[in-house]
């Protein structure tokens, strides 16, 4: 129930439903499992950051592939701007022993990971 809870977060005084954001990535035709967190803001409290695994034969980054830019700008289309994704993170989601997304997981490490295939826009 708590972790429920969490599938809110609050941007900029805007109540996000992360649920919402990962049905837009679904359908994009790379993403094969989303999940969307609350990371740390100095500025705005929490922004979305978004967790994908791509289908097989995708892969990030190069010319030929699914960058984190293209993910942000397909949500851009579909979402309003504040729920947008500010980050993307590209991998394997930690799953629990009945196949659920761990999100807590997922929320430290966008608390704590930096890595190559990160995009965040703060422009």
């Amino acid at each position: 129930m708590k972790d429920r809870a969490r599938d809110m977060i609050i941007s900029d005084g805007e109540a996000i439903s992360t649920l919402e954001i990962e049905a837009v990535l679904l359908t994009h035709p790379c993403v094969l499992e989303a999940a969307v967190v609350g990371k740390n803001d100095d500025w705005l409290g929490k922004t979305p950051c978004a967790f994908v695994k791509l289908k097989e034969g995708f892969c990030c980054g190069g010319n030929s592939s699914t960058s984190s830019k293209e993910i942000i700008k397909f949500c851009g289309d579909k979402l309003p701007a504040y729920m947008v994704p500010k980050a993307v993170i590209f991998g394997d989601l930690p799953l629990n022993s009945t196949g659920k997304i761990q999100k807590f997981v997922l929320r430290e490490k966008a608390n704590k990971q930096v890595c190559a295939e990160t995009t965040m826009l703060h422009e």
